[in-house]
């Protein structure tokens, strides 16, 4: 664990060179030598290693690695690292934790110090196996049921490791699918504890192994038997509550900007159009730190999206409103069915760094980190959208990879960045002409 008197609030971080930043991420979490080169990249996965992981391989494909800052999840100091190519994320994400962190007299209980309150559900997956021809539905059904202890010491036997250490399956749950395409058939749940693993090899491994005895009992044939990547025994919350004070800025009172986000979110909450792009926001901030710790972030994201139409209706999976004192309150629930044994978190070098730096000890832990990050980058773009809109912050930063694409180099990238933003003329060939005239102008 990160040592008590650390801090994540790391001012002028930004300013500082990109080794100065490495060895500032090592010396804070105590990172070997070789986790520090995995960070950077200079030891990270080989083309070797890669090539056990996915066929066909022929290289590598990097990412860039930024740390998110400032981060407090239920009183712990956390850096997040986080591995993404789009602009203004990992900065985003910094700032609006700053924000929630900020203390404040009107903030009330556990919110008063600041920071992302978390909660993680028991890592509960759900495997499912689709039974098809059974003669009587609903008494193939009644059959599962009575079955369901037997069933369930079946699937205890797979894996004593995981037995062991407290895992295993935890119930049977069966259903009738009246109508479908090819008839009524029964759906059958095995929810199963993974403990610190995100579980699908162990879900899997478990519905192929009861496959034949649920077939017995039910006279039917077992076809699918795979998890649901809808994984809502598997929940994760945060929740984060920001002073007026803290919201202010510039021409814009605090009170005017909490309005703002809660006018913004509700947008989201009626319309799946909006939501569709909310939620995305949402992802931005998730995606990039299940990457960058080797999680499955398509199983995350299908989950997450999921979840959000669980209603019927797709919608925001934030919430955000104010308190009896003002103050703007946000919450966000999610699936996040992550691991920190097994899969590309053992075979990754960065991966393992990253979960070092972040300190964790358990998959849950893990999952409340994230779905933090999550929460705060939500808020960091309803606060742009909200008050000087989406593209000061971010065009800012697309700039520089506008001007790089047009061929500035060293000190030309700034100067060809800032005339375009200033110009609001983010474009290649805009930056080709600028480009052109400072070549002119040194010749």
């Amino acid at each position: 664990m990160t040592a008590s008197n650390h801090t994540s609030r790391l001012p002028g971080f930004y300013d500082k060179s990109l080794s100065e930043r490495a060895q500032t991420v090592a010396a804070w979490a105590n990172l070997t030598p070789e986790q520090l080169a995995a960070l950077d990249g200079s030891r990270g996965l080989t083309p070797e290693q890669a090539d056990h992981m996915i066929e066909n391989v022929v290289g590598l494909h990097a990412l860039p690695l930024g740390i998110a800052v400032n981060f407090l999840v239920n009183g712990r100091e956390v850096l997040v690292p986080m591995a993404i190519e789009e602009p203004s994320v990992v900065a985003g994400a910094s700032f609006m934790a700053r924000l929630a962190r900020a203390p404040s007299a009107s903030l009330q209980g556990s919110a008063k110090g600041g920071g992302f309150t978390a909660q993680a559900t028991e890592p509960h997956m759900i495997g499912q196996m689709q039974i098809l021809g059974a003669a009587d539905q609903h008494a193939a059904r009644l059959a599962l049921l009575e079955n369901k202890a037997r069933l369930l010491e079946l699937a205890n036997q797979i894996d004593p490791l995981l037995i062991k250490f407290g895992g295993g399956a935890r119930d049977l749950e069966v259903r009738v699918i009246e109508d479908s395409p090819v008839g009524p058939f029964l759906v059958a749940h095995l929810i199963y504890d993974t403990r610190d693993a995100m579980g699908a090899n162990a879900v899997n491994t478990a519905c192929e192994t009861l496959a034949p005895t649920v077939e017995q009992i039910t006279g039917g044939r077992v076809h699918l038997r795979i998890l649901s990547n809808l994984a809502d025994r598997r929940l994760a919350r945060a929740r984060c509550a920001i002073s007026t004070q803290a919201l202010a800025f510039g021409e814009f009172s605090g009170e005017r900007v909490r309005d703002g986000i809660i006018e913004a979110y509700a947008f989201a909450a009626a319309d799946p159009y909006r939501a569709a792009t909310h939620n995305k926001g949402i992802m931005n901030g998730v995606d990039a730190v299940v990457i960058a710790t080797g999680n499955d972030w398509r199983a995350i994201e299908a989950g997450a999206h999921a979840y959000a139409a669980r209603s019927g209706r797709y919608t925001s999976l934030s919430t955000w409103g104010k308190d009896a004192n003002g103050n703007l309150v946000g919450t966000l629930e999610m699936p996040m069915a992550v691991g920190i044994v097994g899969g590309a978190t053992k075979v990754h070098p960065t991966a393992q760094a990253a979960l070092k730096l972040m300190g964790v000890t358990t998959a849950r832990e893990l999952a409340e980190i994230i779905v933090s990050v999550g929460l705060a980058q939500n808020l960091a773009a309803l606060r742009a959208l909200a008050t000087e809109g989406i593209q000061r912050g971010h065009m800012t930063l697309h700039a520089r990879q506008v001007a790089i694409a047009a061929g500035a180099a060293g000190e030309q990238i700034e100067i060809v960045a800032g005339k375009m933003v200033a110009e609001k003329r983010v474009w290649i060939d805009r930056a080709e002409e600028i480009l052109k005239s400072l070549k002119g102008k040194e010749s």
